[in-house]
């Protein structure tokens, strides 16, 4: 799926973070990765469904008014929450093999939804303009070719924005927790560049109906200034202190074929800069901290209207942290240390660059 990248980003996050919060309430490891996105309708989800899921509705508030939608199998729901309960795990297999699910696992399981709704609060009040509240509703569950399909129920009928993330667990067999975006909702989380671009013809016309010649004159600057920033050579700015892992960044990202600039956190950004069409800045630090939230600052400061996405890469990540991350510009994180799938994948997208 074309675009959403703030969205996907957003969402990326938030859900690795759940993933490892709700590991600690488990004492297990617990992973929940976002491998995929696309569009689809109610009735093409819920039409490929063969097993039960349970369905959580996301309450948006605030500025971002709609619900969307958390979608669990119910196997896995079964086995997290006898985990919670400390059931033995004989008896979690035979609950899972038999889709098993009681009061108590409805109870454990909603712990680990407030988990996850949680971290979506934290990434999504930190990283959005303006205000948002998310509260979480009481699970439902929907059994295929038991329960009916109604105009309203599990979800309400529409077109959505589908993320799909991979749930993994030791020893465990799990299968993917989906988020489904009703897409008018997605375009008020993160509005699309063809929306803007349609806004933006709009008023041009208006001001040109209304003999705004001076208006015109400073709309052609406007777009030189542009032009000329997207004129440079296309490249990847690569801030890390560290010169050995500065160099791994480098090895890593050279398959996009992008010059890449590299500099220390105290690089001059605006040299940096110069003469290139910035793809994408990686921030490399020990720890996420002020000085390198700062870089954020500067790196959207100079290209305040054009800014490229940011990625900050740290070894020490907190709740406050990535807050402030995503509150000062980063479009995503990284933990250090990582794998070359950590960073090529997200230069993939934030970079466009599809997959080989």
């Amino acid at each position: 799926m074309d675009g959403y990248t703030t969205l996907y980003g957003m969402l990326e996050t938030a859900l690795k973070q759940a993933g490892e919060e709700s590991g600690m309430l488990l004492g297990q490891e617990l992973s929940i990765a976002l491998s995929d996105s696309l569009s689809t309708s109610k009735s093409s989800y819920f039409g490929g469904l063969d097993d039960g899921c349970f369905v959580l509705a996301v309450d948006s508030g605030e500025a971002y008014v709609g619900q969307f939608y958390l979608l669990f199998s119910l196997r896995d729901a079964i086995v997290m929450s006898s985990i919670l309960l400390g059931i033995p795990p004989a008896r979690i297999q035979e609950k899972k093999r038999l889709s098993i699910i009681e009061n108590d696992d409805i109870d454990a399981f909603s712990e680990i939804a407030n988990m996850v709704n949680g971290a979506l609060n934290t990434v999504f009040q930190g990283a959005l303009s303006n205000k948002v509240r998310l509260k979480l509703l009481p699970p439902s569950k929907y059994i295929p070719d038991i329960d009916p399909l109604t105009p309203e129920e599990p979800i309400p009928d529409g077109d959505f924005l589908m993320f799909r993330s991979k749930l993994e667990m030791p020893g465990q067999e799990m299968n993917y927790l989906d988020v489904l975006i009703p897409t008018a909702l997605g375009n008020l989380f993160d509005p699309q560049p063809v929306e803007a671009e349609a806004e933006a013809e709009s008023d041009a016309g208006a001001e040109t109906e209304a003999g705004g010649e001076s208006a015109g004159e400073d709309d052609q600057e406007d777009s030189d200034a542009a032009q000329a920033i997207h004129d440079g050579v296309d490249s990847i700015v690569l801030l890390e202190d560290n010169e050995e892992q500065r160099q791994q960044l480098t090895e890593l990202v050279s398959f996009t074929g992008f010059q890449i600039a590299e500099g220390t956190l105290n690089a001059d950004i605006k040299e940096l800069f110069a003469g290139r069409n910035v793809k994408l800045v990686i921030i490399g630090s020990q720890d996420a901290n002020d000085r390198e939230l700062a870089v954020c600052i500067k790196v959207n400061a100079i290209r305040q209207d054009s800014p490229p996405p940011i990625i900050m890469s740290a070894e020490c990540w907190t709740r406050t942290a990535v807050l402030k991350a995503l509150k000062y510009g980063a479009r995503d994180i990284i933990i250090k240390p990582f794998t070359g799938d950590d960073v090529t994948s997200k230069v993939r997208r934030y970079c466009k660059i599809a997959p080989v």
